[in-house]
């Protein structure tokens, strides 16, 4: 993409945050209005309960953008993380390296949440003298 297609892409998603008061919510519709148009007419976005997924429907590959927690680690998940069995502190590692920060206190309550919903398996295991809940898929 030149620049000269950029620069026209952003003056179309100004226009079209052009009547919103400024603030916030303004700046934020302007990316997601730009980040839209910057990817192309071939991209779809589903929303589901677990986040929002960006399909490219002609033979691209997936691209997943989770915006909930839940989502996060689903997304965690579908790349084959859980293939084999995680701590809690190896979710929080994988999430920061995605770009994603969590305190465990809030991550502890979702894996408990999606282990109920059986999207994962929880067990516990031993290291060393200590016991703790290890995290896989079903």
């Amino acid at each position: 993409m030149n620049a000269k297609k950029i620069v026209e892409l952003r003056r179309e998603a100004e226009k079209a945050v052009a009547e919103m008061p400024d603030g916030e919510l303004k700046v934020k519709a302007f990316e997601v209005i730009l980040n839209h148009l910057l990817a192309g007419p071939d991209v779809v976005t589903v929303r589901t309960g677990e986040g929002e997924k960006e399909a490219k429907p002609k033979g691209g590959k997936e691209k997943v953008t989770a915006t909930s927690i839940g989502g996060r680690i689903l997304v965690l998940k579908d790349e084959g993380f859980f293939n084999n069995q995680r701590t809690i502190g190896e979710v929080r590692e994988e999430l920061r390296a995605h770009g994603w920060h969590y305190p465990l206190t809030t991550l502890s309550g979702t894996l408990i949440a999606l282990v109920q919903q059986r999207k994962l398996r929880r067990e516990r295991a031993k290291e060393g003298n200590k016991k703790i809940w290890k995290y896989s898929n079903p």
